[in-house]
């Protein structure tokens, strides 16, 4: 007698350092997992490229990988459920679906005159007003122009059809059909600046202000739902059931589907995720208005802000500086020090994101000794993590949104070190669950979801598990103390004093 194949569903975690597939069953369990980095490119100081075959390749070798692995383990795997780094911007020929330029990532900033000189013509409450964005180089609209006006011919081609546009879930999903289907499911639509959050549709006057061909949009989708179905290229086909950007994912993996629940990712960067319901805020403090799924037509939204550089501060010191040899070794040689006598680092490699959307500030380090050394720098590093953090809950406190609990996860949320530095900055309790591939797992429960394995998208919670709680133990005193001089440090960084 053959063995029982247990239901599974495959996620692509298309992420902005490497590519992931992981396999999950039903009941959240990891089957089977594969990743592989790619190649990040700097042709400029803020410029930040992925080659979109790159991506591709790396994609459809974890794919096999995975599926090949959890096959052995007597997987049946269902279909797939994909989730993706946002606003990343991918233009290809519709005939040979070769891309027209390398992908212009979301940490790239080369577009900022062009957003300054958007707010200085007065456009900021129309963009933000339909979009829920502010104007910054970070959203995707501005990337697709620039891609349309500096390769030769390009905006001719759009115009009369030739090419297509898409974030990379757009693009992946356009691959592994074979070039049948051009979609993007609502949560990546929501993230260009050129969807109408609250009519759920490309806005023509959007497109206008940002001099963007509608001929070359995707048709936007549910989060849910049978989509399409792959080419024989990754083996036997199988359907497209999800897709989903990769925040609003996490926040699915993390069960946070009610009015008020949070949570925050720590991956490449940081992005906090508050749930609103079926009520768009309206934030006073330049935090983002933003889709935070759409399941049978129905949209429901969450206040948003994102921190750009997270990880890739440690990945810095590693590859960079070369001060470390893995990430892990961070936890150690931060608790190994009683203080960081006051040695704050301002990662804004790339700019400052929310609140303060900085694009042109650029990172500093404040407060070196002849004392200073890989340990005091590698602490500093895991403390800006937290501190910018903490300036996120404070514009939410500003407009008025007070959590009591935070639920966190991404790679970071493994160490013990920040984790408990976080809860005690932001005096709130922590909770890190026991299967920290959240975004996969969100994107793997809607693909379950749509599969009917799941009644409702409030059954998918059920397989959440805590594995630890951290609960603030610092004083007022100091946190006050050190929240007053990562302030300093920010605003002379946003300034450009030394």
């Amino acid at each position: 007698m053959g063995s029982i194949m247990a239901a599974a569903y495959l996620a692509i975690d298309q992420g902005t350092t490497s590519s992931r597939a992981i396999v999950f069953g039903q009941d959240g369990t990891i089957i089977a997992l594969a990743q592989q980095e790619f190649t990040q490119h700097y042709p400029q100081s803020g410029w930040v490229e992925h080659d979109a075959e790159e991506i591709w390749s790396t994609t459809l070798k974890v794919i096999v990988e995975a599926r090949s692995d959890a096959e052995k383990a007597s997987a049946d795997i269902r279909g797939i459920g994909m989730t993706n780094q946002r606003e990343t911007t991918i233009i290809w020929d519709r005939k040979t679906g070769a891309p027209i330029h390398r992908a212009i990532v979301w940490q790239d900033r080369r577009t900022a005159e062009t957003c300054r000189s958007l707010s200085l013509d007065g456009h900021e409450d129309t963009i933000t007003g339909t979009s829920g964005l502010v104007i910054d180089p970070y959203f995707s609209a501005s990337k697709i122009a620039w891609i349309l006006d500096h390769v030769k011919g390009a905006r001719a081609r759009a115009e009369a059809g030739e090419l297509a546009f898409g974030t990379v879930e757009s693009f992946l999903i356009w691959r592994l059909t074979g070039g049948k289907k051009h979609l993007s499911d609502a949560t990546n639509a929501a993230r260009t600046s050129l969807f109408d959050i609250e009519k759920g549709a490309w806005d023509a006057d959007l497109c206008r202000i940002f001099n963007v061909p509608m001929a070359i949009l995707p048709e936007v989708v549910d989060c849910a739902g049978k989509m399409a179905e792959t080419t024989s290229e990754i083996g036997a086909p199988l359907p497209i059931l999800a897709a989903i950007g990769d925040q609003q994912a996490a926040a699915v993996g993390q069960g946070c589907l009610d009015a008020g629940q949070i949570k925050s990712t720590f991956g490449t960067g940081c992005f906090v995720i508050l749930n609103t319901g079926a009520v768009r805020l309206h934030s006073g403090n330049r935090l983002l208005s933003t889709v935070a799924y759409q399941i049978e037509g129905r949209r429901s939204y969450a206040l948003e802000g994102s921190i750009f550089i997270a990880g890739a501060v440690v990945q810095w010191l590693r590859d960079g500086l070369g001060i470390i040899g893995t990430a892990q070794e961070t936890e150690a040689m931060a608790a190994a020090l009683s203080g960081n006598q006051a040695l704050y680092m301002v990662p804004a490699f790339t700019g400052l994101g929310a609140p303060w959307w900085s694009p042109d500030a650029r990172g500093a380090i404040y407060g070196i000794t002849r004392d200073t050394g890989p340990a005091e720098m590698a602490r500093a590093a895991l403390e800006a993590v937290a501190y910018q953090t903490s300036d996120l809950f404070s514009a939410m406190a500003r407009d008025g949104v007070r959590p009591a609990m935070l639920k966190v996860d991404g790679g970071m949320a493994a160490n013990n070190w920040l984790m408990q530095f976080l809860a005690d900055i932001l005096d709130m309790p922590v909770q890190r669950p026991k299967v920290l591939e959240t975004t996969a797992l969100g994107a793997a429960m809607l693909a379950a979801l749509a599969d009917g394995r799941f009644a409702s998208l409030d059954d998918t919670r059920k397989q959440w598990q805590l594995d630890r709680d951290f609960t603030p133990s610092m004083t007022m005193s100091k946190r006050q103390e050190l929240l007053s001089g990562w302030e300093e440090a920010v605003m002379r960084t946003r300034l450009g004093l030394t």
